[in-house]
């Protein structure tokens, strides 16, 4: 069960990558044909699904088209790789976590309740996306497009560079001498807290939350800083 957001804090729950309303029901004859767009979400539903398996080997477009019961040329059609795919779910982490950061920059004023919360919707988000959790930490990446792995760890990077914002932000209000220096290295702490705690839940099958005891945690993080 995913925990409860901090209150006024923008919730991933609802982040899913749902193909529910790009799924047509099957009629006696056989099954309708996809409106434009449908079918990419289908295929990227199908692919998140397949990652969810805990100890899920690498996914080939074979397997994929056997899921969806199409030909693998019908998957060439709306992707040119299975590296564009995985570009999609990638596009879909990206835009989610940073929709949900941007409305928490609009609605939280105090800097380091903006960190707090940061560190919560992104691993609630993981949480209740285990397949993009692989997807974020690199284990379905490892035989993959190398650029792949890039752009998540340029993610990462970017989630890093908002802490810091906000934590010098906090620092400087509260007077720090070096507010900068101090900013620096404790998002790199922050962040790599959150890539261990969504590494953690992918390698354990899905069983470790990576929001176990998370107050505590922060509060070691981030004392002082109010939730």
């Amino acid at each position: 069960m995913t925990p409860a957001a901090a209150p006024d804090m923008p919730s991933p729950d609802d982040a899913t990558l749902d193909a529910a309303s790009a799924t047509e029901a099957v009629e006696a004859t056989g099954r309708k044909r996809p409106k434009p767009g449908e079918r990419r979400v289908q295929i990227l539903q199908a692919l998140a699904t397949m990652l969810e398996q805990p100890g899920a080997e690498r996914i080939t477009t074979a397997a994929l088209a056997a899921r969806l019961e199409v030909s693998e040329a019908a998957l060439y059609r709306h992707f040119a790789s299975k590296a564009q795919m995985f570009e999609g779910l990638i596009e879909f982490i990206e835009q989610t976590v940073f929709g949900l950061i941007n409305q928490l920059d609009e609605r939280e004023p105090d800097a380091q309740a903006r960190c707090r919360k940061l560190v919560a919707l992104l691993l609630q988000f993981g949480e209740k996306n285990p397949g993009m959790t692989r997807v974020m930490v690199g284990d379905a990446l490892v035989f993959e497009n190398e650029r792949l792995q890039q752009r998540m760890n340029l993610f990462f990077d970017k989630i890093e560079a908002t802490l810091r914002h906000n934590l010098r932000e906090a620092a400087t209000l509260g007077g720090a001498a070096t507010p900068t220096v101090d900013a620096q290295a404790d998002a790199s702490v922050i962040t790599a807290f959150c890539v261990g705690r969504l590494q953690r839940f992918a390698r354990s099958g899905f069983k470790r939350s990576p929001n176990e005891s998370l107050e505590h945690s922060l509060a070691l993080l981030l004392p002082g800083g109010r939730g």
